[in-house]
């Protein structure tokens, strides 16, 4: 192994062998612990420290970092206090996440780290919304992030490289290519000489660095960072090294060839460097011995620390609280000027205003810049808020819904919009894995609202139909907004776009240009989590939400009844009180939705009721909803899909009950 130090002060090169001891002693302190069940479980980085310390010395100190399982040397090198760090592996109450997650699974922002999720991809994304903000804010200023080799065979690490391309984002891809995705060699993994290689498909620079040379690793960097920060672009780095533990202790290497094996331990990134710098003179085994003795009694001494916190303790009120940022919004009432207007001009509406109180909101989604968006809710946006601002992506939901939770992270305010509700199966992991889950892990909020264009009743078919609200209302941490009202629509949206929570915002495309409602002009809110009574009567609760609404409507008109119908307006959290009061007044519910029937909205409801009023029901409770199978295309078909003939039905004969 070749050491080129003409660039590197001895100062430096000290205090690089120094980092990646003390990544080394930690790890082989771990492993000890590990066998004795002290910690549960450990990925080891063992022969690639040169990678992680190489790449964090080269950044700068408020320069943010994205690492995974095997990069410990990122997390020394930013010098976290080693007992926090201990107390994160042992679940303690000095760690980073209160014992709700383990490892690395963690950011801080205290040290610009923020830390991976076990679905690997989405963190490429968010490096890619983190270099967005610095670009925005006009901080030359370069973001690093790291995937295996194994990673790259994901579509997020395709759509996050498309994006930085496209939008010249000052990011370093950091692919540790370390021969193995588990057991999977690389021959199995891609089928191209180098994982650098790929970069040109994207029109992108790469470099191949020797991973396992402590200054090739931070002499390229540096000046890669420099020149990045100077022109703004991202750069492919593909770090050849090798993984001499298991992929986790468990797995063993059994797997790998022992020639191989041996050959790369011979290419040790410490060993050689340490025989390199004695053999230069910068320093002698008796310091290195010293050193060694130093970093030692450290991590014993922060390890007693670790070991002497107290467990966590939590109750369920303090779990429940942590799953939102608190946020206590002032309520903006509407002005007394109307303008009729359609659903859909009362949701650009709302949109732009939205965009005029807060300057560090970001719009991002296909076709909504100059085009507008293909119903036109951004239409004019370019030309008063600029490009930088309402941005064109490519066809990449989970990329965008990741760069979405990367300029959260800088502290913005983002709105995502799907260009047909359906899409979002494509951005569900982000959404649900990483969006949903980050406050209460530790405690970042993510500022994003994905507004959702939903709905049948327009002869769409199975793609373009779907409303899919179900898919998320099992997932805690995110809110879910229906409104059935332009006036609702405009408000509802400006307090999604205030909280500092992911907010799905549902908007039916067949609503939006039959709706009409006299909607206040200007800044008002509507308050999340608050159902309204849209007709008063004593016989049937009718509970819906979205179009359900204006059908219950047309039939309470039609028949003349006396019922009270509940717009629900926002689905999580659900306001549970307004549905009981109700039922306690009538003592009969139907509850009336769009979506497939099975394990829909109506479900919980149902339950929630039998178990709360259960002593005021007169009559069974009645669900209504779609039949099982995906949307039809033909319109009469389409007509049998939707719950309408059913919902008149079932109403007459719980009237009658």
């Amino acid at each position: 192994m070749v050491f080129d130090h003409r660039s590197v002060s001895s100062t430096t090169q000290l205090e690089l062998y120094q980092a990646m001891l003390t990544s080394r002693m930690i790890e082989e302190k771990m492993l000890v612990l590990l066998r004795q069940g002290k910690i549960s479980k450990w990925f080891s980085g063992i022969g690639q420290e040169a990678i992680a310390v190489g790449v964090t010395s080269a950044l700068d100190m408020d320069e943010y970092i994205l690492p995974m399982h095997r990069n410990l040397g990122v997390f020394t090198t930013r010098k976290i206090p080693l007992y926090r760090l201990f107390g994160q592996w042992q679940g303690k109450d000095i760690g980073f996440t209160k014992g709700r997650d383990r490892s690395f699974h963690f950011g801080t922002h205290e040290h610009h780290i923020i830390g991976m999720i076990s679905h690997l991809g989405p963190q490429l994304g968010v490096a890619d919304g983190i270099a967005l903000g610095n670009l925005l804010k006009k901080q030359p200023k370069v973001c690093a992030v790291f995937s295996g080799e194994g990673g790259t065979s994901e579509g997020d690490f395709h759509e996050a490289l498309n994006i930085a391309s496209v939008w010249s984002l000052p990011v370093l891809f950091c692919v540790e290519n370390n021969g193995y995705g588990l057991s999977t060699p690389i021959i199995e993994q891609f089928n191209c000489e180098h994982i650098a290689d790929k970069a040109q498909g994207y029109g992108m620079e790469s470099h191949i660095i020797d991973g396992n040379n402590i200054l090739e690793v931070y002499s390229k960097v540096s000046a890669l960072a420099k020149s990045v920060r100077e022109n703004p672009r991202p750069v492919l780095l593909e770090f050849k090294t090798f993984r001499i533990r298991g992929h986790e202790e468990a797995s063993g290497t059994k797997y790998v060839p022992k020639t191989l094996l041996d050959s790369w331990k011979g290419k040790d990134p410490i060993i050689n460097y340490e025989n390199f710098l004695i053999d230069k003179s910068i320093v002698s085994v008796p310091q290195t011995n010293d050193i060694k003795e130093r970093i030692g009694i450290e991590i014993e001494k922060n390890l007693r620390k670790a070991f002497d916190a107290h467990d966590i303790e939590s109750t369920v009120e303090k779990e429940i609280q942590d799953l939102y940022k608190e946020h206590r919004p002032n309520q903006v009432l509407p002005g007394k000027e109307t303008e009729n207007m359609r659903l859909v001009d009362a949701v650009s509406d709302g949109l732009k205003e939205a965009m005029r109180r807060f300057e560090h909101l970001v719009i991002m989604g296909q076709d909504i810049a100059e085009y507008g968006g293909v119903f036109k809710v951004t239409q004019g946006f370019v030309e008063e808020f600029s490009k930088d601002r309402v941005r064109n992506t490519p066809i990449c939901e989970s990329g965008i819904v990741s760069t979405a939770m990367g300029l959260a992270i800088q502290n913005f305010k983002a709105v995502v919009e799907m260009q047909f509700a359906d899409f979002v199966s494509s951005g569900f992991n982000p959404i649900v894995n990483y969006l949903a889950k980050s406050h209460y892990r530790w405690g970042q909020h993510a500022d994003v609202v994905i507004r959702m264009p939903c709905g049948a009743g327009v002869g769409a078919g199975p793609f373009h139909s779907q409303t899919n609200e179900a898919w998320f209302l099992k997932t805690p941490g995110l809110k879910v907004i229906y409104p059935a009202f332009p006036t609702d629509a405009k408000g509802l949206l400006i307090s999604a776009i205030e909280d500092p929570n992911p907010v799905l915002f549902f908007e039916h495309k067949a609503l939006y240009r039959t709706q009409y409602q006299d909607v206040p002009l200007g800044y008002y809110n509507t308050p999340i989590g608050e159902a309204v009574q849209v007709r008063s009567g004593t016989n049937v609760s009718i509970v819906t939400y979205g179009a359900g609404v204006h059908w219950a409507i047309d039939l309470i008109i039609e028949l003349e009844i006396d019922v009270d119908l509940i717009d629900l307006r926002t689905l999580m959290p659900l306001d549970q009180q307004t549905i009981y009061n109700s039922v306690k007044k009538t003592g009969k519910l139907l509850i009336l939705h769009e979506d497939s029937l099975f394990c829909g909205l109506a479900s919980e409801i149902s339950a929630l009721v039998a178990q709360h009023c259960f002593e005021y029901l007169d009559a069974p409770i009645i669900r209504v909803g779609s039949i099982e199978t995906p949307i039809p295309f033909a319109k009469s078909l389409e007509n049998n899909y939707l719950p309408k003939t059913r919902f008149r039905e079932e109403l007459l004969k719980l009237i009658e009950y």
